[in-house]
């Protein structure tokens, strides 16, 4: 027969579970509500599908070039046209959302994750601990984030490896403050206490009770940050720190444009088009999680 104990155990836990179901379905609920955020999660869908799916969308090549057919307008062979070396736009365009996307995210889970860790240890233990990993916040973001990421990218060098370190250490004092803020307000808390007294050490209490209640403004503040990735690589791109040579990334491409913006516009205009609607939508996704984890808007 199973122990009181155990029984107690099981109780809680299934409760627990309970709970936590309750919370995502009631999460999801107003999520597929707010209209914004579903608009967002189509661009989204649609961007990876077509990024992921490439060859399915087009049959071109994307370092294919042919000098005969270079700064052609869009046609129906070559939908967005040829760019100054006779490569396909469109295909370049598809193929570029990879690594546009690849650095992007890769960027925001590196700042996440170490934010996450000094924003917990800071805000956890407080005293010196605190003030020490405060003061290095500090530092990071007394300094432009784009300047920042140029001084790195230039002394990395180009390359999609390097250009997602330089963007990802710009935001790790932001995720940091935001974890520590949440980590402060609830270090007190009775289950924290519980898990003390229980003796737990203080890595498991951080990585078992603390964190898994401090992930819904991780989420959102990640999930508003993919967009701002995205423009910072373009960014330095286009001033020659990022994704570098032949390589297609929508950055790069606009750099390449603007020499001919006066006589071929689509080699400016497809790609602008692209990060506008890549930024806002999850721009969109970002708000509508954040209205969907705030407890406060609960119906």
């Amino acid at each position: 027969m199973m122990s009181k104990k155990k029984s107690e155990k099981l109780a809680r836990d299934l409760a627990q579970a309970n709970r936590s179901s309750g919370m995502l379905g009631d999460t999801l609920s107003r999520l597929v509500r707010n209209k914004a955020g579903m608009i967002g999660i189509i661009i989204i869908l649609l961007l990876f599908i077509l990024c992921l799916a490439a060859p399915v969308f087009t049959h071109w090549d994307p370092y294919e070039q042919s000098v005969k057919i270079r700064l052609n307008f869009p046609s129906a062979e070559h939908i967005f046209g040829t760019d100054d070396f006779g490569r396909d736009i469109w295909s370049r365009m598809l193929y570029g959302g990879r690594y546009s996307l690849f650095i992007a995210v890769g960027a925001m889970l590196i700042s996440t994750a170490v934010g996450m860790i000094l924003g917990a240890v800071s805000g956890f233990f407080g005293g010196k601990t605190d003030l020490i990993i405060m003061r290095i916040l500090d530092i990071i973001q007394s300094i432009p984030a784009l300047l920042l990421a140029i001084a790195i990218s230039s002394a990395l060098g180009s390359g999609p490896f390097n250009t997602m370190l330089a963007i990802s250490t710009a935001g790790i004092a932001g995720t940091g403050r935001i974890m520590r803020s949440t980590v402060m307000t609830i270090r007190g808390d009775e289950f924290v206490e519980a898990a003390r007294a229980t003796g737990s050490s203080n890595f498991r209490i951080i990585m078992k009770e603390v964190v898994p209640n401090t992930i819904a403004p991780l989420i959102i503040n990640a999930s508003l940050s993919i967009g701002g990735n995205i423009m910072a690589i373009s960014g330095l791109s286009f001033i020659g720190l990022g994704v570098q040579g032949s390589t297609p990334e929508w950055g790069a491409i606009l750099a390449v444009g603007k020499t001919y913006l006066r006589e071929f516009w689509p080699l400016v205009v497809f790609p602008a088009i692209a990060l506008t609607l890549t930024i806002f939508g999850f721009n969109l996704l970002g708000d509508a999680l954040r209205d969907a984890l705030d407890p406060r808007l609960k119906d």
